[in-house]
This record gives structure tokens, C-alpha cells and sequence, in this order.
């Protein structure tokens, strides 16, 4: 298929999950972009497996979460050996409860990510254009020229915006010149995708030896898992490598006879840790891989490059749809790179601590690591922080420009991931919660605490008159039944708090009084927004 046209406001170069989840949001907002990939099509090969709660509270807000959990397959927790025997268990069921609607680890492969991605942008007439490839990009004050190639056909387009989510050797970044600082890790790994005999169940079981590691993750379909491992030193120079050649090897660090009954895929390959200096050059910007790679530590690239796009998206869409001024567009980088930086380090640390050969090391993870582990999980607060980090919910931007913090509140401060808490709808009888509030796009005003019949028709008429498109409205007046949602929020009998949601359920502004020019302040000087024409 040809690209037919000759502008676009956004073109994306890459449909992998990152760029999927971009165009997907910004279709949300009525923003058409232009998707390319340099292959033919959908693959099932694909690394990613875990997919975070964050992930799927996106997920939910796009109304496509039921196929995702039908789909997918909970971690039931992860189970830890030494030299083939069982040292500690960590149940992982439901250790999230409270937290999210989602509180468990979901197994659902990046393939799957990007083919539900891929009927949500069919659904919306929005193709990917496979094997078209990015040739080069210039850009100047007007936007983007790109030059791309079809087969043997190569055309021009222009653009107001590139998106770079084409991967670790990302030809955007590479144009831009950005540097892709970090480095590689000296072993070679083995990534396969099995069906076995043997009965692991449902549990992530992780192989710790002196010849090395493997980890066993479960897949949504019957008997199947992904292995993952290192390779010992001397299949270094080993061409064309199979499962069977690393078998006696997984065997002697597993000290079980490993039962493949058929193999979907195997690969070798090498794991770095880089990240870009910058993700914003001007008119183009980086996401997903392309941006920073890590290892696998945690299942956290794929879901980090789905909340890049989430990040960027709605800033992009307003910018696009003249709504928001462009300045809102430097907060991405701004917002992005600490996690990514903070991701890197930690992903980092633990993975050469799994790898180590250090004698030290060794003797630590062989005595001490195991009832530190099964000691911490018994502690209900160091089991709430691992799920918080985990599921990347306690991801913040409280130091981003885009804030407003004016409440005596500490808990839940501007910046902070909108908490998932139960609402009972008193009206309609039924439960809901915070979260479900923000399902349609755009911003949503939250007001908590008793108000007169005269002060919600004004809150209703600004709406109407200045955000009828970018500002959805809840009120929440006190009840028993709503308690935890006052307690959440410091609000003291008789008080009331205004609180406004971004469109990527990160809270923007808190307020302890519901005031209609500081709300207005809010959302003209700080987010951006532009007088309605």
C-alpha cells in the first residue's frame, strides 16, 4: 500500500507497541497520523511479555481491557532456585489489591499488544503502511520534510511532527544526531518461545546457578513458556544456534530435563542499557525503544514506551488541534527522561547483580538472598512499594511545569498518578471509581466537598462557555459511603477541594477551595490553553 498523500500533521516511523499506542491515542482526539513500519507486516516474534497494571489502566480508559484480560494470563508470583532447587516463593496474587483495578503482573505478548493496537487503528480507518522505510528527515520552520521509500518507489512527504518509535537503532534519533549513550552487556542471551512437557504451572520460576541463569515465564496458552537466558562463553562464535544445542546447558542450571515439545521461536542476541540525550529535537520526538532500552529486569520496556505515548499524545493532539500552545510539547522530554534514567539505573544494577561471577556476590545470593527475599515479602509495606514500582502506578511528575499544587494536602500532591479509589454513585446506586471518571479524553474536573445548586451552574456554565470540549465535570458531595475518598484527599468535614485531571490521569492541579479563576489561571497559564476563537 502507497502513501497517497503528500502532507500529514504527524508521521510515525515505527508500528511496534510504542507507535501503535501513539497513533491509538491520538485517533482518540481526532488526530489522523501516518503510520510507517520497514516490515511486511504484524510479527509473533516479538520479546515483551509482562504487560503492568499502568498499562492496563490505559488500556481500560481506551474501552479494550475485557480482550486484554481474556487474552492474557495473571503471574501467579515468582518462584526462586539455586542450582535446581526451590529457595523462596513470592506470591504475587492480587499483591496489588487496593492500588489499581488491576493489582496482579498480566502475561499477554507484545504481539498481542500490537495486533489489538492494530484493530483499534482498523477500527478507526487508520492503516500502517508496512514496508515503507524512513530515508531521511530534514527539518526547518515550517516542519518536517521526510523522504521514504516503497519498495522502489520513493516519495516526499511533509509533516508538522515526527515521531521517532522505530526501535534501538532508531533512524530518527540517528538523523537528529541524537546520542544514544550507555552500553551493551557482555554475555549473549537466548530468548525461546516453547511448548513443554514439564509441569512449571503458572508461576514465573527463575534458575539461579554458577553456570548462569534462565527464568521461566508463563504463557496465556496451554504448557507454553518463554525462556530467557544467557549463553555460556563458548557458543559465542556458534552459527545458526538452536534450542537444542542450548538444551544441555538450560538442563545443568535447571537440574531437570528440560521436555521441549515443540518450538515457536528461539533467537540469540545481545541486552544493552542505553538512553537518548534528549527525547524532543524541535519538531521531532523519541518514544519506546528508540528512546532508551534497558534489560529485561521487571517486564518494564515495552510498558515504559506505551506510557511515553501516552505521555505525549494528548499534548500533541491539543497542539495539532490548536487547542493547546506548542510550549506544552517541551514538557515530554522533561517528564520522560527521569523515569527512563531511574529505570535504566535499576533495571541495570539488579541484572548485573544476576549475572555477576564476583565470589562475593555469589556467596550472597546463595545464603543470604533467599531469606531476605521470603523475610521482605512478609512485610505487607515492602510488598505494597515492590508492586508500586513494578506496575510503574507510583510513576510522578511532581516536578513537571505542568502542575498546580495549592492544597495543605501531602499524601496526593499534584504530579502523582490519579489514586484508584471506589465511588459510589448515589444517583445511578452503583459503584464506580475515580479512574472510570477519566474515560473519555481531555481533562476532567473533579469537585469534592458540599456545594449549592447556584455554585455547581456556574462551575457547569464556564465549562460550557470556555472547555466545552477539554473539560469533562464530577461531583462528589460527602457521604459515608464516599469517606475514603475524602480521607484520601485530607478533606476535613466542610471542605472542599477542586482537583483537575491531565488526560493521561496524572493530576494537574489541586486546590483546597473550588474557585473558578484559579481553576481558569490553571489551565490558560500553566497547561496552555488557547481562547476559544
Amino acid at each position: 500500500m502507497t502513501i497517497t498523500q503528500q502532507h500529514t500533521q504527524v508521521l510515525i516511523v515505527g508500528a511496534g507497541p510504542s507507535g501503535l499506542m501513539m497513533a491509538a491515542q491520538l485517533l482518540r482526539y481526532g488526530v489522523q497520523p501516518v503510520i510507517i513500519d520497514t516490515k511486511q507486516g504484524p510479527t509473533n516474534q516479538s520479546k515483551a511479555l509482562a504487560v503492568q497494571a499502568r498499562s492496563l489502566e490505559i488500556y481500560r480508559q481506551m474501552g479494550v481491557i475485557d480482550r486484554i484480560i481474556e487474552g492474557g494470563k495473571k503471574a501467579g508470583g515468582v518462584i526462586f532456585n539455586q542450582e535446581g532447587k526451590q529457595v523462596a516463593e513470592l506470591p504475587l496474587d492480587n499483591v496489588g489489591e487496593g492500588q489499581t483495578a488491576f493489582p496482579y503482573i498480566l502475561m499477554y505478548q507484545q504481539s498481542k499488544n500490537e495486533r489489538l493496537l492494530l484493530d483499534y487503528l482498523t477500527l478507526n480507518c487508520c492503516p500502517v503502511y508496512w514496508n515503507t522505510s524512513l530515508l531521511n528527515i530534514t527539518q526547518n520552520a515550517s516542519g518536517v520534510t521526510a523522504q521514504l521509500q516503497n519498495g522502489e518507489a520513493v516519495q516526499t512527504l511533509t509533516c508538522n511532527w515526527v515521531i521517532g518509535a522505530d526501535g534501538a537503532h532508531s533512524v530518527v534519533r540517528k538523523q537528529l544526531q541524537i546520542p544514544f549513550t550507555g552500553d551493551t552487556y557482555q554475555h549473549k542471551f537466548y530468548l525461546a518461545d516453547v511448548k513443554i512437557a514439564n509441569q512449571l504451572g503458572d508461576k514465573v520460576d527463575l534458575f539461579l546457578s554458577k553456570k548462569g541463569f534462565s527464568a521461566f515465564f508463563p504463557m496465556p496458552e496451554e504448557h507454553c513458556y518463554r525462556i530467557v537466558g544467557n549463553l555460556p562463553d563458548e557458543f559465542d562464535n556458534v552459527a545458526e544456534l538452536k534450542i537444542e544445542d542450548v538444551l544441555p546447558f538450560l538442563n545443568a542450571i535447571t537440574g531437570q530435563e528440560i521436555q521441549v515439545e515443540h518450538t515457536n521461536w528461539f533467537t540469540e542476541y545481545r541486552l544493552h542499557h542505553r538512553m537518548a540525550d534528549n527525547f524532543k529535537n524541535e519538531n521531532c520526538f523519541l518514544i519506546g525503544d528508540a528512546a532508551h532500552i534497558h534489560s529485561p529486569v521487571g517486564g518494564q520496556g515495552m510498558n515504559t514506551g506505551l506510557q511515553d505515548a501516552y505521555n505525549l499524545a494528548w499534548k500533541l493532539a491539543g497542539v495539532v488541534n490548536d487547542q493547546l500552545k506548542a510550549s506544552i510539547l517541551d514538557s515530554y522530554a522533561t517528564e520522560r527522561m527521569p523515569v527512563a534514567k531511574d529505570l535504566l539505573n535499576t533495571t541495570d544494577r539488579i541484572f548485573k547483580m544476576i549475572l555477576s561471577r564476583n565470589w562475593f556476590i555469589g556467596l550472597f545470593k546463595k545464603w543470604l538472598l533467599p531469606t531476605v527475599l521470603k523475610t521482605a515479602w512478609g512485610k505487607p509495606g515492602l510488598r505494597k512499594a515492590f508492586f508500586i514500582r513494578v506496575s510503574q502506578t507510583g510513576i510522578s511528575y511532581r516536578e513537571s511545569q505542568l502542575n498546580l499544587h495549592l492544597s495543605q494536602s501531602t499524601q496526593i500532591k499534584a504530579g502523582d498518578r490519579l489514586p484508584y479509589l471506589k465511588v459510589f454513585d448515589e444517583k445511578k446506586q452503583v459503584e464506580t471509581d475515580l479512574q472510570e471518571w477519566c474515560s473519555k479524553p481531555g481533562f476532567t474536573m473533579i469537585a469534592l466537598g458540599k456545594l449549592q445548586e447556584i455554585d455547581l451552574f456556574t462551575l457547569a456554565k464556564w465549562i460550557t462557555q470556555k472547555y466545552p470540549a477539554n473539560l469533562n465535570f464530577f461531583y462528589l458531595p460527602p457521604s459515608a459511603k464516599n469517606q475514603q475518598v475524602f480521607d484520601a484527599f485530607e478533606i476535613k468535614e466542610k471542605q472542599k477541594k477542586a482537583i483537575i485531571v491531565r488526560p493521561d490521569m496524572h493530576i494537574g492541579f489541586i486546590n483546597d477551595v473550588v474557585d473558578i479563576d484559579m481553576m481558569d489561571n490553571y489551565l490558560k497559564n500553566v497547561v496552555g490553553f488557547k481562547s476559544i476563537h
